[in-house]
């Protein structure tokens, strides 16, 4: 109990320490203003990454092209190594698989009961996708720009072109449960919704930029930029994972299923009605 009281005390020891030197020597001084490194978070037009020596990209490509080879990598030794050996009592890597797609079946099912098969799988490889990008962040994967300079890469979704990309996506997949169910009536219905591409998109956007503003914001100023930046990092990186995967989801799961369901003639329900009197 002592042992552990004494080694307490000498965190907090180190810990103020370090705060006090930080803020007597106050910031070493910056090639560049919070202004425009907050300006370059949001457009990356200064700070961009060499694509295999063909041509400057931003950053946020970089870790799309990475999370998405993970994510193909991780799902082909799933389906070799691990499913195959799947059990009927489920160990706790099964469960958590079963879990997880058993989300977003669930969802393509209560909001779409007609037409869900393509849906679920959508939406489970889309959350999976906003999941596993936003965490990405949290490695902290360096970088050199194409100025020599190092950076960390940000999340695939805090690029405006990655999160106007998503959007789009689903918006043509929930184009497509429409013309599936109703045909030319159906994209009629999905037309109708012309704005939600771009809610869908700068909501996605603006909730993962938020939290890379903030740290960035946190990380620039060396008085906050210890312990801080590892509890707000880490806090707005996991809501920001749960809440937008589940968010976009079930946004596109909702309109899926209100624009593919197969509408009603009136003539028929008229005749139904006529032919079912006499028996009544």
């Amino acid at each position: 109990m002592r042992q552990h009281k004494k080694a307490l005390a000498l965190w907090l020891t180190a810990i103020l320490l370090l705060l006090a030197g930080a803020l007597l020597t106050g910031s070493p001084g910056r090639s560049e203003s919070v202004q425009e490194a907050m300006r370059d978070a949001v457009l990356h037009d200064v700070n961009q990454v060499g694509l295999l020596g063909i041509k400057a990209v931003s950053p946020g490509m970089i870790s799309a092209f990475t999370v998405t080879a993970f994510l193909l990598l991780l799902a082909a030794c799933m389906r070799i190594f691990v499913i195959p050996r799947f059990q009927y009592v489920p160990g706790r890597l099964q469960q958590l698989l079963e879990e997880w797609v058993g989300l977003f079946d669930g969802m393509a099912k209560s909001n779409s009961p007609h037409r869900n098969g393509f849906l679920g799988l959508y939406l489970f490889t889309a959350g999976s996708y906003i999941f596993v990008g936003t965490l990405f962040e949290l490695l902290g994967i360096q970088a050199v720009t194409t100025h020599g300079a190092p950076i960390t890469l940000p999340a695939p979704l805090s690029d405006v072109n990655a999160a106007i990309a998503m959007g789009t996506l689903s918006y043509l997949v929930i184009l497509s449960g429409g013309i599936a169910g109703n045909g030319v009536k159906g994209v009629g219905k999905t037309l109708k919704e012309f704005s939600l591409p771009i809610s869908m998109s700068f909501r996605l956007f603006g909730a993962l930029l938020s939290g890379l503003l903030v740290t960035e914001l946190v990380y620039y100023f060396v008085s906050l930029s210890f312990i801080l930046p590892v509890v707000v990092g880490v806090l707005f990186t996991l809501l920001h994972a749960l809440i937008q995967s589940y968010v976009l989801t079930m946004l596109t799961a909702l309109y899926y299923g209100e624009v593919s369901e197969v509408a009603h003639s009136p003539k028929r329900e008229k005749k139904t009605g006529k032919a079912a009197a006499p028996s009544v």
